[in-house]
Parts: C-alpha cells; structure tokens; sequence
C-alpha cells in the first residue's frame, strides 16, 4: 500500500495550505522529563484477580466502543463490528471497501452523545472516519449508510494511527500515523504522523492551534492511544522505532520530534515524553484512564501496565506474558476493566480461545 493523496473533508470550506510558514511559533514549550525523578506514587487503583472472558475467538479486534451498556467490537482484517450479546457475539455491520494489509484495515471505534458510531478504516484512498447512525435496539442493532467526514488520510501497511475518542470537550481526536513517511510528522501541511482535533461534524474547531487546520499535536510517528485525566491532561502512547516508545502529556500545538527525536532527547525545540520504555517492553497500543491511572494494553511486551497520572515516569506491570498480546483496554459500564488480545493478527502466538475479550475488577 504507498502513501495517500491530501485529506479531504467535507466539512471544510478549503483544505488547509498557506498559513503554515510562521506556524514554528505556535510549537509549545519543551518539558523536562526524567523518568523516577518525581516522588513514587502508586496508581490509585489496581486489577484484582483473574481476568475472565467476556468473549471469546474474536478475529484480530482492534477496539472497543459502548452504546449505552452495549460493546461494539472491531475487527481490523474483515471490517466487521460486531455486538456483543451476553458471552458471544453477532455481526452488526460490516464497513464498506475496507482495505487490510499488514496493520491497515478496520481500527479505532468512538460513539458520540447521540449514539452515532464512528470508525476508523482504511479505504481505497487511504485511511478515513466515517460515521454510522445505528438502528434497532441492543441485541439487533445494525449500522446505517456510511457518512465520511474525513478521507485520504495518510495509509499504508503499517504506521496507521487509528485510535478515535471524544474528549471531555465534547471534540473527536483521532491518532495518524506517519505511514512510512518520517517527514510528514514535521509538515504541518500532511497530517500523517499527528493527532487530529475535530468537531463531531470533521470541522476545524475554532480554537485549534493552529487557524483553519486539523492538527492539534505533531512530530508524531504512530500514536494509537488517547484518554484525559480527572484534570483534563491529555495523555497519548506512541510507538518508537527501534529505540524508545512513549507516554506523552499532549498539549495543544505541541510538537513531539519524530523523526527528528525518538524518546526523551533533550532538546528545548521538542517536548520530552514523560515515560519511555524499549519496543520489546512496551509497543503500546490502546490505553484508558481510570481514577486518574493510565492503564496501557503493550503488543510486544505483553503486559497491562497502569500508570499513576500523579507520577507519570512510574508504572506498575500486571499479568507480564500471560494473555499474549493486548491491543485495547477500556473501563465497562459496570466498572470493570476490560481488555482486547491481540494473537491473531499476524505478530502473535494464537492460543485456544484468543482472541478474546477479557475483564478483571479494580480495586482501591
């Protein structure tokens, strides 16, 4: 799959394209960020127990999104979403021309306040958001016509991004990836390797950093995860290359140095990730926030870490090896954490079962 042509966005008047020369000053400031420096606090809350299946023999899921009490799963190779119906599942719809090769395919889900889905999804143009209002009720819903509010997202076979969520300001953000170009991440006119602020409808809110423009961080290489704290602090996890991958705390026009930087490099023009790790020890994938600890599903390290936002250059590692893969962790309506394997999409070790969906309880 090669790179795609400029986005396109039906809720935009003009794409953007000229202001970018002076946008260097929009960057923010460079933090200091030295992981154990801080005092050690302890995440507020932990799992307790065994995680259970919710489901089982799911076919590389990437993400999970609630309708009300009911989950909705994404399944990245066929471009089905699934409802989940006590312990098993039934097909709600599938999203149209969906292109999988490699990691591209049918990733990130979001539901807004009025229980419209949207999904992230890679097309014959490259990636996209669509959005679908859902019919029926829980246990018959099914996905209407496909509404794209942004395409031509940068695609390829690996370096998608993909992750969706709405944040406490009602806006939907999304995670791109560089898609193999490293220089995109520093072009404020690409929007590969950035994280995208919009509202519901693809518009550019008023407030960006950034006049007339999606982009609300950059200097990204593949983030695929997002969630906000009790405070509102953003955080994001991102893939490095070979050396380091991050945590970051995103502010609004923020630029965080891929490729210029990977990890915590130093330098005032670039903001330091507040906690590193090796890809073979983390490849971070989907996180949430609960009680303000950031639990964190990692790919190659296979391990729940959770993340005290109080001290976040500390972790605690839960379950190291013992569920393979984890591509996505969510709070459940009940107040469980669940969390999305993922062994059958290529990289993993498939064991009986998998993938699945599994849930633990958090305790104080």
């Amino acid at each position: 799959m090669t790179p795609t042509p400029p986005y396109r966005s039906p809720a935009l008047a003009a794409a953007l394209a000229f202001l970018l020369a002076g946008c260097g000053a929009a960057q923010a400031p460079a933090q200091e960020a030295t992981p154990g420096s801080a005092p050690g606090a302890q995440p507020a809350v932990a799992p307790a127990g065994t995680p259970t299946a919710v489901t089982t023999g799911l076919a590389a899921p990437w993400s999970v999104a609630f309708v009300g009490d009911t989950a909705l799963i994404s399944e990245r190779d066929s471009g089905d979403i699934l409802e989940l119906t006590g312990d098993t599942t039934r097909l709600a719809g599938t999203v149209p021309d969906v292109q999988h090769v490699g990691e591209s395919g049918l990733l990130g889900l979001a539901v807004d306040e009025q229980q419209r889905l949207y999904a992230y999804s890679t097309g014959p143009d490259g990636n996209r958001i669509q959005r679908f209002a859902l019919s029926g009720a829980p246990g018959s819903f099914a996905l209407g016509a496909p509404e794209t509010i942004l395409e031509g997202l940068p695609a390829a076979s690996y370096h998608d991004g993909g992750r969706l969520a709405f944040g406490p300001d009602g806006m939907l953000y999304a995670t791109v990836g560089d898609a193999g170009q490293r220089t995109s991440a520093q072009d404020l006119a690409s929007l590969g390797g950035k994280i995208l602020r919009m509202t519901p409808d693809g518009g550019v809110p008023a407030d960006n950093p950034f006049p007339g423009s999606l982009v609300y961080s950059y200097g990204h290489r593949n983030p695929q995860g997002i969630a906000w704290d009790s405070t509102g602090r953003m955080f994001a996890a991102e893939f490095g290359q070979n050396t380091w991958d991050e945590l970051n705390i995103v502010v609004p026009g923020g630029n965080f140095g891929w490729p210029q930087v990977e990890g915590i490099g130093g330098d005032d023009r670039y903001i330091d990730p507040v906690q590193q790790w090796s890809p073979a020890e983390a490849s971070p994938s989907g996180i949430t926030i609960v009680d303000d600890t950031i639990f964190i599903g990692n790919l190659r390290g296979q391990v729940l870490r959770a993340v005290p936002t109080a001290d976040p250059a500390t972790a605690v590692d839960h379950y190291p090896g013992e569920f393979g893969r984890i591509r996505a962790v969510m709070p459940s309506p009940d107040g469980d954490l669940w969390f999305l394997t993922s062994n059958t999409d290529g990289r993993g070790d498939a064991g009986d079962g998998d993938d699945r969906l599994l849930r633990v309880g958090l305790a104080n």
